[in-house]
């Protein structure tokens, strides 16, 4: 699987990052057979986050022998300085570590939130602080939904953070405002050297009242054909990795589209875009009917 250097970190991450949503509400057995699977396609970069079920909790029996071969990445939701000290500390126990490659914000879809965490007394000290004692190495910030970008290129002038992690989509590219205000974080990021991270790489659209077959709060793509393109677009951008769907059964489909992946022309990006036909509008991801 190809690597990319995240920024600023230097770190070679492979193009997919483990996304250990999927793993938050399985069994162990099921978890163990998706992380020794990621093992195998040489994914080397783990994101985490304790709002994710018990994924701690199933990552952790592989922490001492791994820890050293992957990029760990993990969050808090949490807004005020104190809070997320006692949220960075639950973490480290559930997770079995002494620390982080990489330690975020997450959530952060809106100005309000930005307020919060980077006002006197917000999370945004914590994470300083996590630095200051070496408990991670660099910092980053997260959201998700039709503001983030937007959000985030206002947080990138409040604080030099080393990475972001945002939608991209093809779907949501469907949306001129929010493919504009993506397209003007990415080259801020770029221009910055900062670690870029994409979310919500196969999405495209939503449940509605509609029976849900998969574990991800979107509604994804399910076959090669179309998680190929999907995928195959996204990688094609100026991004450098993408942690993978929440849902272990199409996770080999993603890491097998991963591997065979080439980048497309702009012609042929554009038409990716073109051929997105949500069966539902996703307001909350910006993919519209």
């Amino acid at each position: 699987m190809e690597k990319r250097t995240l920024g600023r970190t230097g770190h070679e991450s492979s193009v997919v990052t483990f996304g250990t949503a999927g793993i938050g509400r399985v069994t162990q057995d099921v978890a163990d057979k998706a992380i020794q699977l990621i093992l195998d396609h040489g994914v080397n970069h783990i994101d985490i986050a304790p709002s994710y079920g018990e994924a701690m909790e199933r990552m952790a029996p592989w922490m001492p022998d791994i820890r050293n071969q992957v990029f760990l990445g993990s969050k808090t939701r949490f807004r005020t300085r104190d809070e997320a000290w006692a949220d960075i500390e639950s973490i480290m126990k559930r997770l079995n570590v002494e620390s982080f490659d990489l330690f975020q914000l997450h959530s952060v879809i809106d100005m309000d939130a930005l307020d919060q965490v980077t006002a006197p007394g917000g999370a945004l000290e914590a994470l300083v602080e996590m630095r200051e004692q070496g408990l991670t190495k660099w910092l980053g910030i997260t959201g998700h939904g039709p503001h983030a970008p937007s959000t985030h290129l206002d947080g990138l002038n409040r604080f030099d953070f080393d990475t972001i992690m945002f939608p991209v989509n093809a779907a949501m590219f469907r949306s001129a405002e929010y493919r504009r205000d993506a397209e003007a974080l990415l080259a801020k990021a770029n221009a910055r050297n900062l670690g870029i991270q994409t979310i919500k790489m196969i999405a495209r659209g939503g449940w509605g009242d509609g029976e849900r077959d998969a574990s991800t709060w979107y509604d994804p793509h399910r076959d090669q054909g179309p998680i190929d393109r999907a995928l195959w677009w996204l990688l094609s951008q100026q991004m450098h990795t993408a942690p993978s769907a929440g849902d272990v059964n199409i996770l080999p489909k993603v890491l097998d589209a991963a591997e065979r992946f080439s980048p497309l022309s702009a012609e042929e990006q554009e038409a990716v875009i073109d051929s997105q036909s949500p069966p539902l509008p996703h307001p909350a991801l910006a993919i519209p009917g």
